[in-house]
């Protein structure tokens, strides 16, 4: 069994780091002074500038067809950068991508919202948690009612990602209450900011915020559906699901820095006269934390790699999402525990990354959604025990 990475993708790799390096890291300091001087992060304009500085270096799109100017990688290879990616704060990705359910749009909406999503023009945002519908999406309540060429849609989405910033909003609304969402009574719609739809601010333990996004009887034309009606639900999930490996891909990027923090700390910082790495309390924290990565590391490129194959994704995504989750969390507490009360103060990112990465237990499934989904292919028999390997 070949574990080795091919040379294209040792390649690409490198260069990734190499550009996270010089160009992302250096801002780390700044954005943590606006944090503490309580000031927006990184700009919608700086955002745009490392992105064309990225895309002279031949990352742009990572996973957008090259039929629309992108990279198309396979998704090991995207898993690979969005590891580096996740090695600094700085809410930063490359440039070139859209929502991967945009791609559904017909010539017309391709022309409106996909194209000029790609080339970092307009900004968009997904739009299907509710007060009442997180884990349970089937749930949701926003309705979409037929007026004529019209469609009517009242409710409200919360804890929305980019809602704040976006010029437009992938909404997944309930057309039919008779059928519910999951059976085809949930439809996905293009809905401009200037359709009538407001953004309000949530305040969260992480750096900025996800928005409440609020519908008053705004009116979408119906040549706005995404898909095809009653298509709603099934595109939700298709989001959704590929977040299930950038999630831990990120996750595993910050363990990686963060312990490689704590390892150059227990080498240097003295205590009774001797390096803190002497004692074993502290071996055992970086030790257990490498073993914890490395599976992880593992976890998630098989993910991957059932993608690369064509294969049915859900299980392997699902455990590579709550393993990476969980050890990040884990390893990020050990490194503070390691840097003793200078990890506990805003002079370094370890107390950033500790409130960052507590949402990655939540977000796009929640810890107990993936044991749900583990445990009830293996009951029902949808995937056999060892998957792949079996």
């Amino acid at each position: 069994m070949d574990f080795a990475l091919s040379d294209e993708q040792r390649a690409i790799r490198d260069t990734a780091r190499d550009f996270i390096t010089r160009e992302v890291v250096p801002l780390e300091q700044e954005l943590l002074r606006r944090e503490r001087a309580h000031q927006p992060g990184l700009e919608r304009g700086e955002l745009r500038e490392l992105q064309l500085k990225a895309r002279k270096f031949g990352f742009w799109g990572l996973a957008t067809p090259q039929e629309y100017g992108g990279m198309d990688l396979p998704a090991v290879t995207q898993s690979l950068i969005w590891t580096e990616i996740g090695r600094s704060f700085v809410p930063f990705r490359f440039g070139g991508e859209a929502d991967n359910i945009l791609f559904y749009c017909n010539e017309e909406q391709k022309r409106e919202y996909l194209l000029p999503t790609i080339e970092g023009e307009r900004f968009s945002c997904f739009a299907i948690t509710e007060p009442g519908a997180g884990s349970d999406a089937a749930n949701i309540r926003l309705s979409a009612r037929r007026d004529g060429g019209d469609w009517v849609l009242n409710g409200e989405k919360t804890f929305i990602t980019g809602g704040n910033e976006a010029d437009f909003a992938i909404v997944i609304a309930v057309t039919d209450p008779d059928k519910g969402a999951r059976r085809g009574g949930a439809t996905a719609f293009l809905v401009d900011r200037e359709m009538g739809w407001r953004s309000e601010f949530i305040q969260t333990m992480g750096e900025g915020g996800p928005a409440s996004l609020v519908f008053d009887d705004v009116r979408v034309p119906d040549r706005n559906i995404l898909g095809e009606p009653g298509q709603g639900f099934t595109l939700g999930m298709e989001w959704i699901g590929k977040g299930r490996y950038t999630i831990p891909s990120h996750a595993v990027g910050i363990a990686e820095r963060a312990l490689g923090m704590a390892i150059a700390y227990a080498n240097t910082r003295e205590t009774f006269g001797r390096p803190i790495g002497e004692n074993q309390a502290i071996q055992w924290m970086i030790a257990d934390s490498e073993t914890e990565l490395e599976a992880a590391r593992l976890l998630i490129l098989r993910a991957a790699w059932t993608v690369d194959q064509g294969l049915d994704p859900r299980h392997a995504s699902s455990m590579a999402k709550l393993y990476g989750a969980g050890m990040v969390n884990r390893v990020v507490d050990r490194v503070m525990q390691i840097h003793g009360g200078m990890g506990y103060t805003r002079e370094l990112p370890i107390e950033r990354w500790y409130r960052q990465v507590r949402l990655y237990r939540i977000f796009e499934g929640t810890d107990e959604m993936q044991r749900l989904i583990i445990s009830r292919d293996l009951l029902r028999g949808y995937t056999k025990l060892g998957g792949q390997l079996a």
